[in-house]
């Protein structure tokens, strides 16, 4: 079981690398950095370089950049390690991973993310990001379903119990 959720993980993070970098280069090499094209009524594709983390926080940032997407890392692993059995952890994983590495390559690469889809009053975000969001929401989602099933396992052995 260890392994299958390891290789899960896996090809959960290989695949969001894949689809982030590509869309990105699609969005390099067809869209001037600046300009925006509407898709649909409320989305727009632009190119946008994002220096810093998410929503462009701490901009410019880079030592604290680093230090921050490393600790979040290694924390997910350390969960991931210690979790690996409990179901679906391997898909959070995954995406966070995913996500994680899809903008790490591009701060190596260029010392920015592309950014590329506008939403109203949103700012530009990317394929990577976009995992990264389902990664933390899908996280959330399971360890609150451990929880449940703690919560459900003592109010079993509680029943059993007689009352004061």
């Amino acid at each position: 079981m260890r392994a299958r959720a390891w290789a899960r993980a896996a090809a959960v993070l290989v695949v969001v690398v894949i689809v982030d970098q590509v869309t990105k280069a699609l969005v390099r090499g067809g869209i001037a950095v600046g300009e925006e094209d509407s898709v649909l009524p409320a989305i727009s594709l632009v190119h946008v370089h994002n220096s810093g983390v998410a929503f462009g926080a701490f901009a410019g940032g880079g030592l604290i950049v680093v230090a921050l997407v490393t600790a979040a890392l290694a924390a997910l692993l350390f969960y991931f390690v210690t979790h690996v059995d409990k179901p679906l952890i391997w898909l959070p994983t995954g995406l966070l991973l995913g996500g994680s590495v899809g903008n790490i390559i591009d701060r190596i690469r260029d010392g920015w993310v592309t950014d590329f889809v506008k939403l109203p009053a949103w700012p530009a975000f990317n394929v990577a990001d976009m995992a990264i969001t389902f990664g933390v929401l899908a996280l959330l989602w399971v360890i609150e379903q451990d929880s449940d099933e703690r919560r459900a396992e003592v109010d079993e052995a509680d029943a059993g119990r007689p009352r004061p």
